[in-house]
């Protein structure tokens, strides 16, 4: 089977600035219990995806292209750039930063704990 992914807008994603574009790779039911997401995220210039924590889940991000600002669980700020995989343990919280004036794009997979099915 072929088909196009679904796009959507959200404003604010997670209480972050701007309107952050989700192409949805696989649905939630495609993910079959394993996850929720799996999808190519595109962050516009001065733009983010705020601060949230992840329970019973966890949501690594690969970066595609462009620059940002991968905000850890203690606070700490990384610059993350083409090739970085950013990752967090479940529990723990995170945020994104485009700070730049090119967008940031992501591939971002959420994977639900082990026994724990969405």
């Amino acid at each position: 089977m072929i088909r196009k992914t679904e796009t959507v807008f959200v404003p604010n994603l997670r209480g972050g600035e701007g309107t952050i574009e989700i192409r949805h790779i696989l649905s939630k039911n495609e993910l079959m219990g394993h996850g929720s997401m799996y999808a190519h995220v595109i962050i516009p210039p001065h733009s983010s995806l705020g601060f949230h924590q992840h329970v019973e889940n966890t949501e690594p991000y690969y970066v595609l292209k462009g620059t940002g600002i991968f905000v850890d669980n203690d606070g700490s700020r990384t610059e993350i750039n083409p090739g970085d995989v950013c990752t967090i343990e479940v529990g723990q919280s995170h945020a994104i930063e485009n700070p730049g004036d090119a967008p940031l794009e992501i591939m971002a997979l959420v994977i639900n704990e082990r026994g724990k099915c969405d």
